[in-house]
C-alpha cells in the first residue's frame, strides 16, 4: 500500500508545478503541515525532505520552507539535448548504422558530378522543386496514401512541418486535443504559440475516443494533434477501426487533423494514416530524421489543397525554402532504394534493442511496441520518477521523465528509455543501471 506521506509529497508537487504555488511561497512549518495533515512530523519532515530531494523547495534555517523557482534540471527532459560526451544518453533517440557516412561521402560524391549542380546555389520555390515533390509523392504511395505533387510541401524536417501547421492554420487561444502524453516538440509549440491543450485520457491501446467526443462538446476545440501509428512515448498503433472512429469525431466536430509519422516507419503493414480516413482536413507531417540521420533537415507536409496558400506563407515566413542540397541527397536515396533499405535495417535493430531492454527489466511493467526505439517504464506507487532520474545522472546516464510528454496537471511517475543512440553493449549496461536503480528506491 502506498505510504501516506507520498500522498502529501504529490500533492505539494502537483500544487508546485502547476502554478498554484509559485516560486518563493512560504510552505507551512513542520508542526503545522503534521497538525494540518494529521500526520506525526516525523512524517512531516519526511514530507519536505522528499520534496527538497527532487528540486521542488528548499529549506533555509531559521526562516522556513519555500517553493524554489524550478526550472527543468538536466536529465530530466527532452529540451535539453546536450549531454555529456561521458554521458550515457537513453533520452534522446538519434539512431544510425554502420557505413552510414560512407552513403553521404558517395551521395556527395555523385551529386559533385551532376550537370546542373549550380542550381542547388539558387532559391527554390517554398515548397520545394516540383521534381522533388514528385519523386516524395511517389515514395509516400508505399505508406497507403496516394498524394499528387501539389499535395507535398517540402519542410525542413517535421518539427518544421508541425511548426507551419501551427503557424498558418491555428490561431493563440486555439483549442487542440492531445494525448494525456505527447511528444514534447509540440508541446513546445503550443507554448510559443499560445494555444490551450485539452487532453484526451489514455485508453489501452490508444486515446480514450468517447473522452475526445465529450470533451469537443464541452468546449470549441479547433484541432487534434495525433500519432496514430508508433505513438511517441507510449508505442501504440491505432486500428483501422479507431482511425474510422476519429474520422468520424473529427468531422462531425470539424476538427483539422496533425497527423504526425515521424516513427511510423518503424511498424511493417500498419493501416493507413489518418490522411486516408480524412484527406480533406488532415495535415500528414513525417521526415527523415529517424528513417535516415537527424542531421538531415528534410520534412514532408501533406496537405489538402485550400490549406496550401497558408502553409507556403508560413514556409516563406520561417525559411523560405528547404536546403536544396539536403533534398536533392534525399531524393537521390528514394530513387535508388537506399532509403527502404535504411528502413528495413533500422526495423531489425529496433527489434533486437527492444529485445535488450525487455530481457533486463522483466518483470517489470512497460508500454512499448516490439518495434520501436523507445519505452514507456511507469514506476512503482512509492518510486519517485525525479529520483530515479536523478540518481541514474550521478552514474552518468540521461533519461526523461514524464514531465515534459504530460499536457495534464497529474504527471504520472513514469520514465522514458530512448533506445537508439547508444552501442548495445551500453546499452545493456544502461538499462541493467535503470532497473537496479528502480529496486534500490523501492526498497527505500
Amino acid at each position: 500500500m502506498k505510504a501516506r506521506y507520498k500522498d502529501v509529497v504529490d500533492e505539494y508537487a502537483a500544487a508546485i508545478r502547476s502554478g498554484e504555488l509559485s516560486a518563493g511561497t512560504r510552505l507551512p512549518t513542520h508542526r503545522a503541515l503534521a497538525a494540518e495533515r494529521q500526520i506525526s512530523l516525523a512524517t512531516a519532515t519526511r514530507v519536505y525532505a522528499e520534496l527538497e530531494a527532487i528540486g521542488l523547495v528548499s529549506g533555509e534555517t531559521g526562516r522556513g520552507t519555500f517553493v524554489r523557482e524550478i526550472s527543468l534540471p538536466l536529465g530530466l527532459g527532452v529540451d535539453q539535448h546536450v549531454v555529456a560526451t561521458d554521458v550515457v544518453d537513453l533520452n534522446f533517440n538519434y539512431p544510425a548504422l554502420p557505413g552510414q557516412a560512407d552513403l553521404l561521402r558517395d551521395a556527395l560524391r555523385n551529386l559533385s558530378n551532376a550537370g546542373d549542380i549550380e542550381s542547388l546555389l539558387r532559391y527554390q520555390p517554398h515548397a520545394g522543386k516540383e521534381s522533388d515533390r514528385h519523386t516524395i509523392a511517389s515514395w509516400l504511395s508505399s505508406t497507403g496514401i496516394t498524394p499528387s505533387a501539389d499535395d507535398v510541401l517540402i519542410v525542413n524536417g517535421a518539427q518544421h512541418g508541425l511548426t507551419i501547421a501551427v503557424m498558418g492554420l491555428l490561431k493563440p487561444g486555439d483549442v487542440v486535443a492531445v494525448d494525456a502524453l505527447i511528444y514534447p516538440g509540440f508541446k513546445a509549440l503550443a507554448a510559443l504559440y499560445h494555444l490551450e491543450l485539452a487532453a484526451i485520457p489514455a485508453g489501452p491501446d490508444g486515446p480514450d475516443l468517447n473522452a475526445l467526443r465529450q470533451i469537443c462538446q464541452r468546449r470549441r476545440v479547433r484541432a487534434i494533434y495525433t500519432m496514430p501509428t508508433l505513438h511517441n512515448p507510449l508505442g501504440w498503433v491505432l486500428s483501422s477501426a479507431q482511425r474510422r472512429e476519429l474520422a468520424l469525431i473529427v468531422r462531425t466536430f470539424d476538427l483539422l487533423v496533425i497527423e504526425d509519422a515521424a516513427y511510423a516507419y518503424l511498424v511493417p503493414r500498419p493501416p493507413p494514416p489518418m490522411a486516408f480516413y480524412a484527406p480533406e482536413r488532415t495535415l500528414y507531417v513525417t521526415g527523415f530524421a529517424k528513417n535516415i540521420a537527424t542531421g538531415l533537415r528534410v520534412g514532408v507536409v501533406v496537405c489538402p489543397a485550400g490549406m496550401r496558400a497558408a502553409l507556403e506563407r508560413a514556409i516563406r515566413a520561417t525559411t523560405w525554402n528547404t536546403p536544396s542540397l539536403m533534398v536533392s541527397l534525399v531524393c537521390g536515396w528514394i530513387k535508388d532504394g537506399t532509403i527502404k533499405r535504411l528502413e528495413t535495417l533500422k526495423r531489425r535493430d529496433a527489434r533486437e534493442r527492444q529485445s535488450i531492454a525487455r530481457q533486463i527489466l522483466a518483470p517489470e511493467d512497460f508500454i512499448s511496441h516490439p518495434n520501436s526505439y523507445f519505452l514507456w517504464l511507469p514506476l512503482p506507487c512509492e518510486v519517485r520518477a525525479e529520483r530515479v532520474v536523478q540518481r541514474l545522472i550521478q552514474q552518468q546516464i540521461s533519461v526523461s521523465s514524464a514531465e515534459p510528454f504530460s499536457t495534464s496537471i497529474n504527471v504520472p511517475h513514469a520514465i522514458r528509455l530512448a533506445l537508439g543512440s547508444v552501442s548495445k553493449d551500453k546499452l545493456r549496461l544502461a538499462v541493467a543501471a535503470v532497473k537496479e536503480t528502480i529496486d534500490y528506491e523501492r526498497d527505500r
